[in-house]
């Protein structure tokens, strides 16, 4: 590992056999912060979120792009002695190693922890399944649906029953939240590879890692309360939820009892902090409802532009209910840079930046997503296979049929 670069993780390689989001986005936050992500996919086909959509624009899955910029495609079929093998070399060379197969899977494919490691003991490895390699549930099929499901998560949001029912975030969130995790584990790997020489596996479940998530609902749990879906309230705070304006909605969050004075004065409402109902916050948490009501009748008589201008004056914590398009295009987006493009002269995609910003050294995406294969004799090239020996992969359909 050369760490001589202007990325703190330039000089690491990343060999990803991952698919859709979990592992995906594990390597994407490597590949930001420097290292090269070779993505091993399937021939013809390659990772199933290329082909996630409609929208596709010529032909690609902007969901695939915001998953797997600055990385390199290979083609490989791993049920081809070819492939295998040249997967191996590739292996030995790297780093990082990611997957995110049924437990199992990586056994029957000869890409198990205790064969690549034999193969590179500094090897980082890092296995990614929906309930983990072992307990009851570990050979069940999983995705974020499900574990949003049976993580709780879902249990606490959406409106308040008996009329509400249960709500996932509009996002894959337990996806995304173990692809933080799988990076997190692998750059401690890497630490302790710096600190021993040895390599190592990292192994972790969704299920797992979505529960420490959980935080303040938990906390209930262990207090012996039972969390329930609450809309946009909060358990313990009030008020910290959405509120009708005039013409949209409006987030309020006033943590303390300045700030709930500030508000009311700003909202034309200095009483409501001397009625015994709202007094102190667990007041207002016992009357949420009546709280609600009160706040929103005075919302309501005017536009969320409006509010927002009284409240920042009155230096109150409040923010627009913004539209996707609208969270990715403001004023504040533009000044931190958050979302550009990246070109490689043939085509240029929007991205989303990490918000990661070192002093003293350099982060973010540098090249689009690649296409399917479009790296596959480059890389293995780079390895030091001759032109001879890389038509012979292709022949020996290492790459895929030759023939397709």
């Amino acid at each position: 590992m050369d760490t001589n670069g202007t990325r703190i993780l330039d000089g690491v390689t990343v060999v990803d056999l991952s698919t859709f989001v979990t592992g995906g986005f594990c390597s994407l936050m490597l590949a930001n912060q420097g290292a090269d992500v070779i993505k091993v996919e399937r021939p013809g086909t390659g990772d199933d979120i290329r082909h996630s959509g409609p929208p596709f624009i010529d032909g690609e899955s902007p969901y695939y792009w915001t998953l797997n910029y600055d990385k390199r495609s290979v083609e490989l079929d791993l049920k081809s002695e070819a492939g295998v093998a040249a997967l191996y070399d590739l292996v030995e060379e790297a780093d990082v190693f990611v997957q995110n197969f049924r437990p199992g899977v990586a056994d029957r494919l000869a890409v198990d922890y205790d064969t690549l490691s034999e193969l590179n003991p500094g090897l980082v490895y890092c296995s990614i399944s929906a309930y983990g390699d072992s307990g009851p549930w570990s050979q069940r099929p999983g995705y974020d649906l499900l574990i949003q499901g049976m993580s709780g998560i879902m249990s606490v949001t959406g409106e308040a029953p008996p009329e509400g029912r249960p709500v996932k975030v509009g996002l894959p969130q337990t996806d995304l939240i173990t692809g933080m995790w799988a990076a997190f584990g692998v750059v401690n790997g890497l630490y302790k590879r710096e600190l021993t020489g040895e390599g190592d596996r990292v192994e972790l479940g969704m299920l797992d890692a979505t529960l420490p998530w959980l935080t303040k609902q938990a906390g209930k749990v262990f207090a012996d309360e039972e969390p329930s879906r609450m809309g946009t309230k909060d358990p313990v705070l009030a008020p910290y939820q959405t509120y009708a304006t005039k013409d949209g909605h409006l987030n309020v969050a006033c943590l303390n009892q300045r700030l709930w004075r500030d508000f009311c004065d700003a909202i034309d409402r200095p009483d409501l902090p001397e009625d015994d109902r709202f007094e102190t916050n667990a007041d207002r948490v016992e009357h949420m409802d009546e709280l609600e009501a009160e706040i929103e009748a005075a919302l309501t008589t005017r536009s969320t532009s409006e509010w927002m201008d009284v409240l920042v004056d009155a230096g109150v914590p409040a923010g627009p209910v913004q539209s996707v398009e609208e969270a990715l295009s403001n004023e504040q987006t533009e000044a931190r840079g958050v979302v550009s493009e990246v070109s490689d002269g043939e085509r240029t995609v929007p991205t989303i930046e990490h918000p990661l910003n070192f002093t003293h050294a350099e982060s973010g995406f540098r090249s689009p997503p690649p296409r399917l294969g479009e790296h596959s004799r480059e890389v293995f090239a780079e390895l030091g296979y001759s032109a001879e020996r890389l038509d012979e992969l292709e022949a020996a359909g290492a790459f895929g049929d030759p023939d397709a």
